[in-house]
């Protein structure tokens, strides 16, 4: 064993030089909307616009409320107690998301604390250089390996940034260049004598589904661009005088789009995630301003419920913002109590070696908890940390003092032997067992090679130099243990069921055909790895031979369907209220079934004979196959359930394991 002096407790510990990220660099993008557009994709007649143009005006985008874009929030990550090189593999973390613009906010509070812990390395070194007698005036400081990678690490964020902005903005101008070439395609429809007013309707709706389907212009462009389409759009409807039964289609077809949306605005009321349900309505709102007009008569009824909706989901945000707010009040009030905890602690200055080390044992303990309270208001953040950080700074300087007669060797060696336990702990992850056993036979010729360290650590920094070098070799002799084995014994697994498959002979219970190939390909996949020179010939033979035996059953999506659904009651845990609650939703889905039924008969009724009347006649009588279908696959379920020797038997099994 090695023995020495007391050990040197610098305070240059990593958890004390790092800044608190929550108070620095404000990176809150906001977009605004362009909310003074009007309805866009279909405009009436001149016969037809005093009675729904205006008002579709006036209340579904004029009086629409003029929101930000909602912006997906970042997680809240508190980085002021990390050291430099956390922060340095912190940053890198983050460079592995796709999305660069979802992690601006966390870089820029790294960035912070790692300049301020930067600023107290170069504050230490010109310090040392002073206390053995170097002129201030010739010092040059240099960068070390820390912070030369974390300056890659951050250029490296910088260019996938601004790559990310340039690329955006390339989007905004090819799409600005498709829509003027839209606009000038609606001026030529416009121009057009030679074709009729169902070949001019078409080419128009065309024409709108293009300019709905482009993404974001350049901001300067947009009213300018969105006036030009507006004003060609009345122009294309002038001339062509559309008649009052195809804007009465019309506006039935946008009522029926406008419902949806407010369905799915309804739904959002209930989404557990508020950003979430912030960032859809928004996204509904957009929608809702590219549909036209509805029939007069619905037009308020319609907008209100929409309004309703949105208003309802918005209140929700302003709750959730005004809690956040309070939980950082009740932060900041947690963070004064350890403030002055720290202040109480370092009062007197301690006399004993004891003494100073309990009052370090216990700004640690403040410093771990202060880590666990989440963030405090702005405004407070900054001024509360750096109290808090400089009064276990100035204790720390005041006990680097204390221990000036320590011998400089011990901490040379100490800090030797502990980068050897940071480079043996990171061989010991590595799995290129060659060269990384290289490198830790090196490590171990390094460590003999290094003088005694502080007698109270000695064994404690062996056991973990010792523990690394431990788990590499573990790892290593275990891999090569398992690997030639494992493989092989799948092999011969795979091969068995394959031959079983293939063996395999089916009854005349197509149910009971359909179990025992479930139960294969379970098997199947239940083994792990194979020789990668077997992987692709097994898979195949064996793909191969379960589409076989599909076509041989000649098993319907239907009663697979079915016999899924027995498979469920069979392994249902609910008892009789699970198989109640079944019942009830599936009765629920039939009568809706039927109720849009119902519907569908009724609006063909209304139809007109014209073309456009048997395109919607068509696509009606296709809703009402597919529901006639779906309620009888409904109604074959509600049969298996109300089947009362199966369900009773099954009631029976359950009663022991509710007990037990």
């Amino acid at each position: 064993m090695e023995e020495s002096n007391e050990m040197l407790n610098t305070p240059e510990q990593a958890d004390m030089t790092a800044n608190n990220a929550e108070n620095n660099e404000t990176l809150h993008t906001t977009e605004t909307l362009a909310e003074n557009t009007a309805d866009t994709n279909e405009t009436e007649a001149p016969e037809a616009q005093n009675d729904t143009t205006e008002n579709e005006n006036a209340n579904d985008v004029n009086n629409m409320p003029v929101e930000e874009s909602p912006v997906e929030e970042e997680p809240l990550v508190d980085y002021s107690a990390m050291s430099r090189e956390e922060l340095t593999e912190a940053l890198r973390s983050l460079l592995e998301t796709d999305d660069i613009t979802s992690i601006k906010n966390r870089v820029a509070a790294l960035r912070v604390c790692f300049t301020n812990a930067d600023k107290e390395v170069r504050k230490e070194a010109f310090e040392r250089f002073i206390a053995e007698g170097g002129n201030k005036d010739e010092y040059e400081y240099r960068e070390d390996a820390i912070a030369v990678e974390y300056h890659k690490v951050y250029d490296i964020y910088r260019e996938r940034r601004q790559k990310n902005i340039d690329e955006q903005e390339a989007i905004k101008k090819s799409n600005l260049e498709k829509k003027q070439q839209i606009l000038e395609e609606l001026r030529k429809l416009i121009d057009n004598e030679n074709e009729t007013l169902k070949q001019a309707y078409d080419a128009f709706n065309s024409i709108q589904e293009q300019w709905k389907g482009i993404g974001d212009v350049p901001r300067a462009e947009l009213n300018g661009l969105w006036q030009n389409y507006h004003f060609l759009v009345e122009q294309f409807f002038n001339k062509v005088k559309m008649n009052k039964e195809l804007i009465l289609l019309d506006q039935k077809k946008n009522l029926e789009a406008k419902t949806l949306l407010c369905e799915k605005a309804e739904e959002l009321i209930v989404e557990p995630s508020i950003t979430k349900a912030a960032k859809e309505i928004q996204n509904l709102r957009e929608q809702w301003r590219e549909i036209g007009p509805v029939p007069p008569e619905h037009n308020d009824e319609i907008w209100t419920r929409f309004r309703t909706a949105a208003s309802q989901i918005d209140e929700r945000r302003r709750e959730y913002y005004e809690q956040r707010h309070e939980e950082q009040e009740k932060n900041l009030l947690a963070k004064q109590a350890l403030l002055e905890k720290a202040n109480e602690l370092t009062t007197e200055t301690p006399t004993t070696t004891k003494k100073w080390n309990e009052v370090s044992a216990a700004l640690d303990e403040l410093l771990k908890i202060w880590k666990t309270i989440g963030p405090v208001p702005r405004e407070q953040n900054e001024d509360i940390w750096k109290s808090f950080k400089g009064r276990i700074d100035n204790f720390y300087n005041e006990k680097k003092q204390h221990f000036e007669s320590v011998k400089d060797e011990q901490n040379e060696n100490y800090n030797k032997k502990i980068d050897l336990c940071l480079q043996a702990e990171a061989i010991a992850k590595r799995d290129d067992w060659k060269k990384a056993t290289e490198e830790l036979l090196k490590l171990q010729e390094e460590w003999k090679q290094i003088g005694p360290v502080n007698r109270k650590v000695s064994e404690k920094i062996w056991q973990r130099f010792r523990g690394a070098c431990d788990e590499f070799f573990n790892r290593k002799s275990e891999y090569f243990t398992t690997l030639r084995g494992s493989e092989q014994e799948n092999l011969e697994k795979k091969e068995a069921i394959l031959d079983e498959l293939k063996s395999y002979a089916f009854g005349d219970n197509k149910e009971e055909n359909l179990d025992a190939l479930k139960d294969f390909q379970r098997r199947w996949m239940e083994i792990g790895f194979v020789p990668i020179a077997e992987k692709q010939r097994l898979q195949k033979d064996f793909r191969d031979t379960i589409n076989k035996m599909f076509e041989q059953l000649k098993i319907s999506a239907r009663e697979a369907e079915i016999s899924n659904f027995r498979d469920s009651l069979r392994n249902n845990k609910g008892g009789h209220h699970a198989i109640n609650d079944k019942r009830e939703h599936i009765v629920e889905q039939i009568q809706k079934l039927r109720n849009d039924i119902s519907l569908w008969e009724n609006n063909l009724g209304f139809l007109a004979n014209s073309k456009q009347a048997d395109l919607l006649k068509q696509e009606f009588e296709k809703k009402m196959r597919s529901a006639h279908q779906e309620i009888a696959l409904l109604e074959a379920k509600l049969k298996i359930l109300d089947e009362p020797a199966e369900n009773e038997n099954k009631a029976s099994e359950e009663s022991p394991k509710e007990e037990a």
